[in-house]
Order: structure tokens, then C-alpha cells, then sequence
């Protein structure tokens, strides 16, 4: 797997381009001397988590013949404080679908992801990171 990073202002805007063209942006944030025109890489971690943990569901929930119309994870993270560097310290995970899905099986799928097959997520409490998830299917919490 190769990423190239070019730079593409005179700050800290860099593009992201992965072997198939696919970019990503990144920058740094104003108070730091970046224009803030991009994801910061620690935001891509809790993103990459997110649509790792997104594909298992899905994959796991169309074996069992689910029907999902709308699927959103929101991701609420904090980092440790006054530290170089700077880790997740927690990370909480929302998932919300919609559909003709059964609560027990989405709930399930969503914790294979976390548990077991998510490498991001893995990665995350590799470094330390308290992982967190709840599940709400169409708009009842599981």
C-alpha cells in the first residue's frame, strides 16, 4: 500500500493521494499557522474508525438479509490534555440506522466491528484509547 502527501500551500496544507488517485486534504488549524482548509490527521483517525467500523456493519448486516435505508455514525473524541503528543485518551462512537433491521442484530454487528474485526479500532486501543459505542436503530436505542 503506498500514500503520497504533497504539499500544496505554503503552510500546512498537504493532499493526501492514495495508489488509486483517491486524496484526502489535511491542514493545520489557525492557531498553530495553518488556514484550517482541511481534516487534521488526528481527526482522520476517529473518520477512519468510523468508516471501518461502518463497512463491517454493513457487511455484516446484509448476510442477515437487513435492510438498511440510512446509516450514520457520529464521533465525539478527546485527547489527552497538555501532553506531546497528544493520543485519544476516549473515543465514543454513535451509530444510527434506519431501516428494516432488527435491533439485536445491528447492535451485534457493531460489536463484532469493535471487538473483533475493526483494525482501526484495534489500532486506537493499541495506543491506549477507551473505545466506546451505542446503537440506536430507527430512533430507539438498543
Amino acid at each position: 500500500m503506498k500514500v503520497t502527501l504533497n504539499r500544496i500551500d505554503d503552510a500546512f496544507q498537504f493532499e493526501a493521494k492514495d495508489a488509486n488517485g483517491k486524496t484526502v486534504v489535511f491542514d493545520a488549524s489557525p492557531k498553530i499557522g495553518g488556514k484550517g482548509n482541511g481534516v487534521s490527521p488526528m481527526q482522520t483517525l476517529i473518520m477512519a474508525a468510523g468508516g471501518c467500523s461502518a463497512i463491517d456493519v454493513i457487511l455484516i448486516l446484509r448476510k442477515q438479509k437487513q435492510e438498511i435505508h440510512d446509516f450514520k455514525i457520529e464521533i465525539d473524541g478527546e485527547r489527552e490534555p497538555d501532553k506531546e503528543p497528544s493520543l485519544w485518551q476516549t473515543v465514543h462512537l454513535l451509530f444510527k440506522l434506519e431501516g428494516t433491521i432488527d435491533g439485536e442484530k445491528a447492535k451485534r454487528a457493531v460489536q463484532l466491528s469493535m471487538e473483533k474485526y475493526c483494525s482501526v479500532v484495534k489500532t486506537l486501543e493499541g495506543a491506549g484509547a477507551k473505545i466506546s459505542w451505542d446503537v440506536v436503530v430507527n430512533g430507539t436505542t438498543i
